[in-house]
């Protein structure tokens, strides 16, 4: 089977109203699809109105505010239904969809399909740049948001923190980093695999880092997607 980095491949980025994955609600959302060279072959954008208030910090880093979104966004049933249907027609096909830091975005894609009765995607395969690059390049010194390794690789990251934005420069940032680390360089359902092992441990090795000072810290693990806080009442 051929690696990940030489078929079409996708990146998918959400811009939220907060940092809790399980209870944001979308603002934003942005798919990119390249073709096995790279190239630009569909891009898709949504503004949704989260039906919430969108706070004041959220609005200072992707822009847009509660007023914007109420005027110019769609519902956000509609929003998710389109995105969920978008992703879930990429792995149907088998196209890998790249997202940093997955577990945030798709955690919170599964809550709002859960909120507005939308069915749960198949998430297969995902690749994340954030966990490979904390398994391939551990003793890298300094942060690993998108932004430090956009510069780090020469990636052009023109308004940052829109999703559009967002979800190109993640695509190109994995692929430099293949590029870097050819043991990257795999079939995306064998490296989706690795990374469930790869998040568990790294959340594993932190959360014990924590317990030094905090003996009750919590690290969750799960990738790419977190489980609901109340699993009783059904999983993503």
């Amino acid at each position: 089977m051929s690696s990940w980095n030489t078929l079409s491949r996708a990146a998918f980025d959400l811009e939220t109203t907060g940092k809790n994955s399980r209870s944001a609600r979308i603002v934003t959302a942005s798919i990119t699809v390249v073709d096995a060279h790279g190239e630009l072959i569909a891009e898709h954008e949504w503004l949704a109105d989260p039906g919430v208030e969108i706070p004041l910090e959220a609005s200072e880093v992707h822009g847009i505010s509660t007023e914007k979104a109420r005027a110019e966004g769609r519902p956000a049933a509609e929003v998710t239904r389109e995105v969920a249907g978008v992703l879930q027609g990429l792995f149907d096909d088998g196209t890998p969809v790249i997202a940093f830091n997955a577990s945030y975005d798709f955690t919170v894609l599964a809550a709002e399909s859960a909120r507005y009765g939308v069915p749960q995607l198949s998430r297969f395969p995902v690749l994340d740049p954030y966990v490979m690059n904390k398994q391939v390049d551990r003793y890298r010194k300094g942060k690993r948001t998108l932004t430090a390794l956009c510069e780090e690789y020469g990636v052009d990251l023109t308004n940052a923190h829109t999703s559009a934005a967002d979800a190109l420069a993640t695509l190109r940032v994995l692929d430099a980093m293949a590029g870097k680390f050819p043991k990257l360089q795999m079939p995306a359902s064998t490296l989706h695999q690795l990374q469930v092992d790869w998040a568990a441990s790294q959340a594993a090795d932190f959360q014990q880092y924590l317990r030094r000072s905090k003996p009750t810290a919590v690290i969750e693990g799960e990738w790419p997607v977190l489980p609901p806080e109340d699993a009783s009442r059904g999983g993503f």
